[in-house]
């Protein structure tokens, strides 16, 4: 059995579930060990674990966004059957197919959630969290206040992006949040997955788009179209844009903001792993237009 296969296995037992026959380590997550933990006379569950956790509600605020996502948006999300401080115990789901009509399917199921869950404040009514880092989100009453402070400077300070990013980096960050309301469309605010790129999309056992692993908020819908743009979405997804740009009425230039609003993710990125993909050269290719006053 491998480390991370026992120790999920350890975890398990601590939390009062002593039917575990095996558990098989799975692949795609960042922050967290995961995996399929089979058991005897019931069925299979997902489980998710932090070998030290920042602190005590990491999973807990990552439940009830679930439950956020499927109550109020109307989106399938596994079930919960345990969330603690250590651990994540959700029922099991099918990967996604690799089908268009699947991809089409998903754009309408995140369109109902963006436009049936609208908000007039931006924030949520606690913390949560973006991989191993708390994500702010104190009410405000202005969009573009709210994305610039809790969702891009607040990445200023952490060791990783302040080594990344030089000191005209960082003033042109600045620029572009003060520029924000003229880059940006003022769009209301409604609940949001928060962390949605194509690892996050999955399936029910009949087959019907689900969603996992969210950082829920009240902000603009196209952080999470953002995430999905700007992240290798496969091939098969390419309808998927067309139709919910079709569905929420974005017009034919929403392509050119994406990478304004995906610096909330490079940053994040950047400031919690040692390979950063890409993302800082992204950071600076998109601030470059900010780094001198014209």
């Amino acid at each position: 059995m491998t480390h991370s296969a026992t120790f999920l296995r350890g975890c398990l037992l601590r939390a009062g579930l002593r039917e575990v026959v095996t558990v098989e380590p799975t692949t795609g997550g960042l922050a967290a060990l995961a995996g399929i933990a089979t058991r005897r006379d019931a069925p299979p569950v997902f489980v998710k674990a932090l070998a030290d956790p920042p602190a005590d509600d990491v999973f807990v605020a990552e439940a009830e966004g679930l439950a956020a996502l499927r109550e109020q948006g109307g989106v399938a999300t596994p079930e919960v059957i345990l969330a603690d401080r250590e651990l994540l115990v959700l029922s099991v789901l099918r990967p996604r197919p690799p089908s268009e009509v699947f991809w089409e399917r998903f754009a309408h199921v995140l369109a109902r959630l963006h436009t049936s869950t609208i908000h007039p404040r931006f924030g949520w009514h606690r913390d949560n969290w973006l991989g191993r880092r708390r994500q702010t989100n104190a009410w405000n009453d202005d969009g573009f206040a709210f994305f610039a402070e809790h969702r891009l400077l607040r990445w200023l300070g952490q060791p990783r992006v302040e080594a990344a990013l030089d000191r005209g980096d960082r003033a042109a960050l600045e620029r572009l949040c003060h520029r924000l309301p003229d880059l940006l469309p003022d769009r209301p605010a409604c609940l949001t997955h928060g962390d949605l790129w194509a690892q996050n999309v999955l399936a029910t056992p009949d087959g019907q788009p689900a969603l996992i692993d969210p950082a829920v908020s009240y902000l603009w819908a196209e952080v999470d179209l953002a995430h999905l743009w700007s992240t290798s979405p496969p091939p098969e997804a390419h309808r998927f844009f067309a139709v919910y740009a079709e569905l929420t009425c974005l017009g034919r230039d929403w392509p050119a903001r994406m990478p304004i609003i995906q610096l909330r993710q490079h940053l994040a990125v950047l400031a919690q792993f040692d390979d950063d993909w890409g993302a800082a050269d992204q950071i600076r290719a998109t601030l470059a237009p900010f780094r001198t006053r014209t």
